[in-house]
């Protein structure tokens, strides 16, 4: 069944076409890639569905407009983890994590801040998976950056969402905990959530994402599973790259050997 439905995406930003055209979809339980250079529109097109940028064409969320939901409606069914998101309150770890559990609570006027048993179970859960239980009581500004991505994916699925946004989740981690994020991303997939990730390392998308969605300068180049979309000509057309492909106990890995043309301007 489809979750999230995307039909003629366009995003215009300061007069400049950022995204073009694109209509994709993810399935219940599917994790789905977004790959492509930098500038090719993938965290505009993840701010968009986010509902954080204006946009032309379609997003429907099981069958309704996204941007038709309450506010309330939306913190539950989508949980968005943003490339950059600066932390400058010395809030504790545990504490930015259970932000997360804010559209299950009343007003911020009522109490909000109080956690509930199903709260404080889901809390430390989230720690413990992200690996930051350790650091509850750390202050987030003393954090390095690594831990400080694992602490707000920790916030992210505390929400539960049945739909994950994540722009580049493994981009301040180490090897370890670049594979501990994509198995966490891969096993919400198994208890039915949808996950649409934006991805550097082709290695990782193609082992483990389902389908991959690759876009260059706001336009989709191809979608389909990773040995469909990281062939050699893709590769070259989209990233001017010339790369090692092969298999390892039964998954693909892709990794960019040496440059096919110049680097475009």
């Amino acid at each position: 069944m489809s979750l999230l439905d995307i039909a003629g995406l366009d995003v215009v930003l300061g007069g400049k076409s950022l995204v073009r055209g694109l209509s994709f979809e993810i399935g219940e339980g599917e994790l789905l890639g977004l790959v492509g250079p930098n500038g090719a529109g993938k965290s505009t097109l993840v701010k968009a569905v986010a509902q954080l940028l204006e946009y032309r064409g379609e997003i429907r969320f099981q069958g309704r407009p996204l941007n038709a939901l309450s506010a309330r409606e939306r913190a539950r069914c989508l949980a968005y983890l943003s490339q950059e998101d600066p932390v400058q309150w010395p809030i504790s770890v545990r504490d930015l994590v259970g932000l997360g559990r804010h559209p299950y609570r009343g007003s911020w006027w009522r109490g909000a801040g109080r956690s509930g048993t199903g709260d404080l179970e889901a809390i430390e859960s989230a720690m413990r998976l992200t690996d930051v239980w350790r650091l509850r009581e750390r202050r987030v500004t003393e954090l390095s950056g690594g831990e400080r991505a694992r602490a707000r994916l920790a916030r992210v699925l505390v929400v539960e969402a049945p739909l994950i946004l994540a722009d580049e989740p493994v981009a301040a981690l180490d090897p370890r905990h670049q594979l501990q994020v994509m198995q966490l991303l891969r096993s919400a997939c198994q208890s039915g959530r949808g996950v649409l990730v934006v991805l550097h390392d082709l290695t990782l998308a193609s082992r483990f994402c389902d389908r991959l969605v690759m876009m260059d300068r706001g336009e989709l180049i191809a979608t389909g599973t990773p040995t469909e979309v990281l062939t050699a000509e893709n590769l070259a057309r989209t990233y001017g790259v010339r790369a090692v492909m092969g298999e390892h106990d039964g998954q693909g890995y892709v990794v960019p050997w040496d440059t096919s043309e110049p680097l475009r301007s």
